[in-house]
């Protein structure tokens, strides 16, 4: 903008630059949401169930699920360049995105996948998830088998 313009910006609105405040429309969804699940139980009971679900079938076919007591399903993996491969082959093969955890987040040598199913993940996506971990882990040839490091 012009000269004029910017100044009248910076000296009138400065609630406009300096802000950090959510817009009006999304304070207002926001608070729809948190009442709606003040009243409902189905998100929370469907994601724990999903997040058993996620667990029960990766434990099934032989994916190192480690210990978790929250919704996470983290794989064990145990090396960081590996955990990013897997995170990107996961992501270019088979369009299944999962954050790499490498250190300094956990401690060297536990790097993991991360899983966080939602309430929305049905059990034919939790197959696919299956079966696209089960292709990554055989082409970088990662370890298989249930481990119990301290629970995430």
């Amino acid at each position: 903008g012009s000269a004029w313009i910017i100044d009248a910006v910076r000296s009138y609105a400065p609630g406009f630059i300096f802000t950090t405040a959510l817009p009006p429309a999304l304070c207002s969804t926001a608070t729809a949401a948190i009442r709606h699940l003040k009243t409902s139980t189905w998100e929370r009971e469907r994601h724990q169930d999903r997040a058993a679900r996620v667990k029960a079938i990766l434990l099934a076919a032989g994916l190192p699920v480690m210990s978790s007591d929250t919704h996470i399903v983290p794989l064990f993996v145990g090396d960081p360049e590996r955990c990013k491969r897997a995170s990107d082959m996961l992501l270019e093969k088979h369009n299944i995105y999962i954050q790499p955890i490498n250190y300094p987040t956990v401690a060297k040598g536990t790097e993991r996948l991360r899983i966080t199913p939602s309430p929305y993940h049905d059990d034919v996506l939790i197959d696919r998830l299956a079966e696209a971990l089960l292709q990554t882990w055989d082409r970088l040839d990662l370890p298989l088998g249930e481990k119990s490091l301290a629970a995430e």
